[in-house]
């Protein structure tokens, strides 16, 4: 085996986010472009000489030529062993777990989560830390400013490997084992779930569909719902994962996930329905006639958690972000448990979790998760909806109206504005935070302002500081929006603005409720005069 350093020239658009690096596919297609993102990330760590690294990918376009790169270089820089997912794909928490399991000094995982695949698509780099937890924000800063000045990687003369079979490969002194995630994962969720009560209710006849919109939870889906649990064949939909999944865009929300959603809105239909994304770290919950929105979601999971074996007695607390719905908080004042409200990105949750402050964590772009990986987690979600309702002998909706007449409803939905000028959105946003000071007990048609304010959060272990993350403004009567500029996105800004108004009506429609608070947030925000749009692109 022979190493080289290989010459290049540093891109000036490496900046690495909350969710790592992503860019259009083709941007990711340049030459060296790979290559430069990999070797900053190794450039940034210490101590990873002769230790293992973990990677995978969810399938998309541009997978398997990245994974191949990333083999060579990691060789290259001195890792001992490298453990990659067969076909190259792994669920962003099959990652989670492999790196504890493996006591890994990290991992890489190739994924653009909930973004469209395809050449056309979006492609995405994200790095894992020691712990399983996406890298923290002094991590990715380190990264984000070698990409501006690497000149050369570390390239091992080494061939292709045949990553379809299960094998060990030895170059030196270094082992890439290519090996099969699903199994190593679903062991693992056997080990938190009650499964035998799970089987029981598929074997009494309860339903459920699937659908993995040809994302990466497929494999895991078929054989942890259809093979170990009993569901019924067919129970998964678009179980394939596909380079551009199948021109689905995968994203399980009710805009994307049209057809199941569609499907569950029949006369006859399953008990129970989920979806999962691209990369599996989101999920989406339905009931017959009924969309559970991740914020009661994650309220009822909260309510229930510990009647699933592994959380008995374990239930430390619950974390939501800033834009999700405050359902999950009456749940954490009632049980007497310590409630943190984050930012929006996983990072925020890892050091509450791994300090085991919180057991539960979510938000209200459909992710939710614990302690047993320092990930979202799509399935381990499905999971503990199904092990409640195996436990409980409730129907998935009997439990949403239970926790909505005991604490009343709480009606959300986001608006995004998609792919608009990044300058006229912050100039929008300045605009509006020059206001805060004057807008308390100002009153706006319906609604009275109680508070005002631009969101910062201090991390209670680390200490470290979290400035800007969104503008969110309180109203009388129990109602609330956040404005916030999302930074998953790949083309222009998104902006989102996220809705919420608690009613003790449980079956109004929520666009009827949370009109007068729409129409307010336009007005604050001046939408139609700064992004020059008359209604958002997308209303989940």
């Amino acid at each position: 085996m022979h190493i080289t350093s290989v010459a290049t020239k540093a891109y000036p658009d490496q900046q690495f986010g909350t969710s790592g690096l992503r860019k259009r596919t083709q941007v990711f297609m340049q030459h060296y472009y790979i290559h430069n993102v990999i070797q900053s990330i190794f450039d940034s760590l210490k101590g990873f000489e002769g230790k293992t690294l973990i990677i995978g990918g969810d399938g998309r376009y541009l997978n398997s030529e990245a994974i191949q790169i990333a083999i060579k270089i990691a060789v290259a820089n001195g890792f001992g062993t490298i453990i990659v997912g067969r076909n190259g794909w792994m669920s962003t928490p099959a990652l989670s777990h492999l790196i504890n399991k493996y006591e890994a000094f990290g991992g890489i995982i190739f994924t653009a989560s909930h973004n469209p695949g395809g050449k056309d698509g979006d492609f995405g780099i994200k790095y894992d830390d020691s712990n399983g937890a996406p890298a923290p924000l002094s991590l990715t800063s380190k990264i984000s400013e070698r990409t501006k000045g690497i000149d050369r990687f570390w390239w091992a003369d080494i061939p292709d490997l045949d990553l379809s079979v299960i094998n060990e490969y030895t170059f030196d002194q270094a082992v890439v084992k290519v090996i099969n995630p699903v199994t190593d994962y679903a062991e693992y969720m056997a080990e938190i779930f009650d499964f035998e009560a799970i089987q029981k209710l598929f074997a009494s006849g309860f339903t459920m569909t699937f659908d993995a919109l040809n994302g990466i939870t497929g494999p895991y889906a078929k054989y942890i719902f259809e093979e170990q649990l009993g569901a019924a064949q067919g129970t998964v939909v678009h179980g394939k994962p596909l380079p551009d999944f199948g021109g689905c865009h995968p994203d399980p929300n009710l805009v994307y996930a049209k057809d199941l959603v569609d499907s569950m809105f029949k006369p006859e239909t399953k008990d129970f329905a989920a979806a999962s994304d691209g990369d599996g770290d989101r999920h989406m919950i339905l009931a017959p006639n009924l969309f559970i929105n991740p914020a009661d979601s994650l309220a009822i999971l909260t309510e229930y958690l510990e009647l699933i074996p592994f959380y008995k007695g374990k239930m430390y607390g619950v974390a939501r972000s800033m834009p999700t719905a405050p359902v999950v908080d009456d749940v954490a004042v009632s049980k007497k448990i310590p409630l943190y409200v984050t930012p929006t990105g996983w990072k925020f949750f890892a050091n509450l979790l791994a300090s085991k402050k919180v057991a539960v964590c979510g938000e209200e772009s459909f992710g939710a998760g614990s302690f047993h990986v320092m990930e979202k987690d799509g399935i381990w979600a499905i999971l503990a909806w199904l092990n409640i309702i195996a436990k409980t002998h409730k129907k998935p909706q009997e439990l949403t109206y239970e926790l909505w007449t005991q604490y009343g409803r709480t009606y959300r939905l986001r608006h995004d504005y998609e792919g608009v000028d990044s300058g006229a959105a912050q100039e929008m946003f300045k605009a509006l935070a020059s206001k805060l000071p004057n807008l308390t007990g100002t009153k706006m048609g319906q609604l009275q302002i109680k508070e005002a304010k631009v969101f910062t959060y201090t991390d209670p272990i680390t200490h470290e500081k979290a400035s800007n993350q969104g503008i969110i403004v309180t109203f009388s009567g129990n109602a609330s929006v956040v404005f916030r500029i999302s930074g998953t996105g790949t083309v222009g800004a998104t902006v989102r603005m996220y809705f919420a108004k608690k009613e003790k009506e449980l079956d109004a429609v929520p666009a009827e409720v949370l009109a007068p608070l729409i129409l307010t947030a336009n007005t604050l925000l001046q939408t139609k005069k700064y992004l020059g749009l008359d209604a958002p692109t997308s209303i989940t």
